[in-house]
């Protein structure tokens, strides 16, 4: 083996010389920037769904008890607690705390919220694709 590189030890494992300590640094920076590049914010990108229309989707929050169980920034009344506060929404990486802020994803949780995170006790809804496209472009609204 070339000089700096390594050499066999008389057990047969490898000796690092010179150039290990830079090689076992780069190793570690490797890895760091890999753990790290798993928590980038994967909400980043549009959040504008095409021809969704947000008033409507207030409406079918009230009119489909969404405030029950979620705190909803205007629907006065009831004002639920079980299924968290939807205040500041847009601007939260994760829905439900597991899955990418994202439209397609948050049409997919509406739609049935167990199947996209099992356990979750979130009924599904029974909206048609527009109408759960409205829906979110209302909770996009919900900033802080």
């Amino acid at each position: 083996m070339p000089q700096g590189i390594g050499k066999l030890s008389k057990r047969g494992s490898v000796i690092w010389g010179r150039m290990g300590v830079g090689v076992g640094r780069t190793a570690i920076v490797l890895a760091g920037a890999t753990l790290l590049s798993a928590c980038v914010d994967k909400s980043e990108g549009p959040r504008e769904l095409a021809g969704a229309d947000a008033a409507n989707g207030l409406r079918l929050v009230e009119a489909t008890g969404c405030a029950a169980c979620h705190i909803v920034p205007g629907v006065r009344w009831p004002q639920g607690k079980v299924g968290g506060s939807l205040v500041g929404f847009a601007d939260r990486t994760l829905i439900s705390g597991r899955t990418p802020n994202q439209p397609d994803a948050l049409i997919d949780f509406l739609r049935d919220p167990a199947a996209t995170q099992p356990g979750l006790a979130m009924p599904p809804t029974r909206l048609s694709e527009d109408n759960l496209k409205d829906v979110a472009a209302y909770l996009y609204t919900l900033d802080d």
